[in-house]
């Protein structure tokens, strides 16, 4: 059983990676302001990024679906790995050995099974790529030479050869300690009549690697006529392997898909290869899957879906290329980007136009020209006789159809003139109208009909928080007590005394640390006040603040409070000026309103027990009113002196 991590080692890990530099695996980052980044959130789908990345902080928070915490949650959550294989992983990337407690180390046992999945996978990786050179390799040599692939380029793409023997990987990744329990579920090797043997065998070899760059499985190119196989083998459905959430060469190609807002949608490995050899370095494929939802959350994530981002699909242009085109077509409302086609002269691939055209035509043919929705529609009209009026009505029924699914009325508007005038008819208005009222069907049925599509709008981190333009909002399961509203002057300052004591210690320690979790009349509030206290106080923040953070997320009893903690650890502040003249602002406030509440307490008891008060409580209370009220007075006349 795995021993526990030293908790030196895990401050150390959290330390040394960067949260920014790790959440950009996934996801595209732009500045926010106030030093944090923001991005569209990889945990739920949104069209506004309401997910921030503080760097100096080392926290993430999403003020959309509230997920939040570091770097170790952040990898947790989005890789599904418990926390010692995640402190595992990002110690290796910055090359930090871990010390175990409870009886020593031994890798072979106590490493997760999907940090020991991906290091077969890489280890297989090196296999591979090494009997590449090997004579049996001729032939894989030969392929990639024939489709003008030299070793540099196979070098670069990682590509290798599986031996034809049986069981050439098996051995050999045994003989690197993994048990043959690993190789099966990896799917590196499949179960013989003897025990377990190579799924590959005398293969082209592709390694898949998912948007972190770690190998996940393997695409393989058949080579021999004897080989009874399919031309393409894909690693099947493992832990660590949905061919419907990869895309091959997304790890090459998402920083130039981030930087550039554009996206290039090709069929095949070569595919992805030719184009990335003749300068088109944002080229990803499908692994022998149609393109779906999840290679779209991928691409939205890099892409950021602003105005200009573009996602350029090349298809054959034979009828599975066509029925691949509309299939994509289907998708194309769950991106804010502009999706086009192309379609090489010929019904070439990337890989055979750069044979026989070189690289300019490659360049030249993912240039964004025809629409993907004008292709779409020019395929369904194309199947009618447009001659007859019978044809031009049943084109019209089955296009409309689809025009209707478009979100964004002008759009939608703008795309059924067009469908008009490919049916021939000349009433564009007759058409218009016939999809307008398919849209309003589709709705009635329970369709989406919010009128949010490409270019489209969701609430922002303000409006879900309850800003200017809505009320209140309930943090979910939240403390028992009434909601978060920010139009409240109290909520609303003792939200900010709140940051300042996560964010910026300096300002109101030591003043903070006497306040009490009753001086909080938010219970969401009073519960991260109680959190700050439990990790020893705002004054703690005062030495190494992410080590603060962290305490007082430890310290939340659920992940609710948890939640809000990095919420308030990321926001920024509502004042211009973040100085010591704000920050005692807001503890004069919290104060003075606390004692305000109590003065009213008290005098409110004492009247509804009338003459039923004993004279001795009597006096008691009335000299407690009267102490307040010459705390309260001294309180707004001296401001935070008078604390």
């Amino acid at each position: 059983m795995a021993g526990r991590i030293n908790d030196d080692d895990v401050k150390a890990v959290r330390d040394a990676v960067p949260i920014d530099s790790v959440v950009s695996e996934y996801l595209q980052l732009r500045n926010a302001g106030g030093g944090n980044l923001k991005g569209l959130c990889p945990f739920h789908d949104e069209k506004s990024p309401s997910f921030q990345v503080s760097p100096g902080k080392g926290l993430f928070h999403c003020f959309g679906c509230q997920e939040g915490g570091d770097t170790i949650a952040f990898v947790m959550k989005i890789d599904h790995l418990s926390f010692s294989e995640t402190v595992e992983r990002l110690a290796a990337k910055a090359g930090i050995t871990l010390r175990y407690e409870e009886g020593g180390y031994n890798p072979s046992h106590q490493r997760g099974e999907r940090i020991r999945l991906i290091e077969a996978h890489q280890a297989a990786a090196e296999f591979y790529v090494h009997q590449l050179e090997s004579p049996e390799a001729e032939i894989g040599r030969k392929f990639l030479a024939e489709r003008g692939f030299d070793q540099d380029a196979a070098t670069h793409f990682r590509v290798g050869y599986s031996p034809a023997g049986w069981d050439h990987l098996t051995r050999y990744l045994r003989g690197k300690g993994f048990s043959d329990k690993e190789l099966i579920t990896s799917g590196l090797s499949q179960d013989g009549r003897r025990g377990p043997i190579d799924r590959f065998r005398g293969r082209l070899m592709w390694p898949i690697s998912d948007t972190a760059g770690e190998i996940v499985g393997f695409g393989a190119r058949k080579l021999r006529d004897d080989d009874n196989g399919p031309k393409y083998l894909n690693t099947p459905e493992t832990p660590v392997y949905k061919k419907s959430q990869v895309l091959y060469g997304i790890d090459l190609a998402k920083k130039d898909i981030a930087k550039a807002s554009r996206a290039v949608v090709v069929e095949g490995y070569t595919d992805v290869m030719a184009c990335h050899l003749a300068g088109v370095t944002t080229a990803i494929a499908t692994c022998g899957t149609a393109f779906g939802n999840d290679h779209i959350k991928i691409l939205r994530r890099l892409l950021m879906d602003n105005g200009s981002a573009r996602v350029i699909f090349t298809f054959d242009g034979d009828s599975a290329g066509q029925k691949a085109a509309l299939r994509a077509f289907e998708d194309d409302q769950k991106f804010a980007a502009e999706t086009y086609i192309a379609i090489a002269p010929d019904s070439m691939d990337p890989c055979d136009l750069r044979l026989a055209k070189g690289d300019d035509a490659v360049r030249d043919l993912v240039e964004p020209r025809t629409p993907l929705f004008e292709f779409a529609l020019r395929q369904i009209v194309g199947r009618y006789d447009l001659e007859t009026p019978a044809g031009r009505a049943a084109a019209l029924d089955e296009a409309a159809a689809v025009v209707a699914k478009i979100k964004t009325s002008s759009v939608q508007r703008e795309v059924a003139v067009q469908l008009a005038g490919l049916v021939g008819i000349l009433d564009q208005e007759f058409v218009v109208h016939r999809v307008a009222q398919l849209a309003r069907w589709a709705r009635d049925k329970g369709g989406d009909g919010r009128g949010e599509g490409r270019g489209g709008r969701g609430p922002g981190p303000q409006e879900r928080r309850g800003g200017a333009s809505h009320q209140a909002v309930q943090a979910p399961t939240a403390p028992s007590g009434p909601a978060l509203n920010l139009r409240s002057p109290a909520h609303r300052t003792e939200r900010e005394l709140l940051k300042l004591a996560l964010q910026k210690p300096a300002l109101v320690s030591p003043a903070f640390d006497a306040y009490g979790a009753d001086e909080f009349t938010a219970p969401p509030y009073a519960a991260v006040r109680q959190c700050i206290e439990e990790a020893g106080g705002a004054e703690r923040g005062l030495g190494d603040n992410r080590e603060y953070l962290v305490a007082v997320m430890d310290a939340a009893p659920n992940n609710t409070v948890r939640s809000l903690v990095t919420e308030l650890a990321v926001e920024v502040f509502m004042g211009r000026t973040i100085d010591e003249t704000y920050a005692g602002m807001q503890l004069v406030h919290v104060r003075l309103r606390a004692v305000d509440r109590r003065i009213n307490e008290v005098q409110g008891s004492l009247a509804r027990l009338g003459s039923n008060v004993a004279p001795d409580d009597l006096a008691a209370a009335q000299n407690e009113v009267w102490v307040l009220q010459q705390y309260a007075q001294s309180l707004r006349a001296k401001g935070a002196d008078a604390l």
